[in-house]
């Protein structure tokens, strides 16, 4: 399935570029219409869902089980250790998880695995 490159997914890459860290999807359209956007806040969330399953937009859960969107930094498979206080995150490789992940897999006939490991904490910063 491909995605098509319309303005309101645009409109919304654009605005996740500028920004640093995740926001959620009311932030994301508040900074859009700020700069004289005009797209529904629906539209903001279904662009989001697209972006993150064609992983060019990660997501993370806080607590309050709001999703936080940012776009993705790093092109290859990662996982995320996140601040449950302040949502400072950091982008984490774990290649013994990546071949725990596929050696279970193997186990029990599976392949093509996806899997999503999201690793939540409070950071020296807020605990000190």
């Amino acid at each position: 399935m491909t995605t098509r490159n319309t303005p309101q997914r645009r409109e919304v890459v654009r605005a996740l570029s500028r920004l640093h860290g995740f926001v959620s999807a009311q932030e994301l359209h508040a900074v859009i219409a700020d700069g004289g956007g005009r797209i529904a806040l629906a539209t903001v969330y279904s662009q989001l869902k697209s972006l993150v399953r064609s992983g060019e937009v990660d997501v993370v859960m806080t607590d309050r089980g709001e999703s936080l969107y940012r776009r993705c930094v790093v092109d290859a498979h990662h996982h995320h250790l996140a601040c449950r206080r302040c949502g400072r995150t950091i982008e984490v490789d774990a290649p013994d998880l990546e071949a725990w992940a596929n050696e279970v897999g193997r186990r029990h006939g599976f392949r093509d695995l996806r899997h999503v490991l999201e690793l939540s904490g409070i950071c020296d910063t807020c605990d000190g």
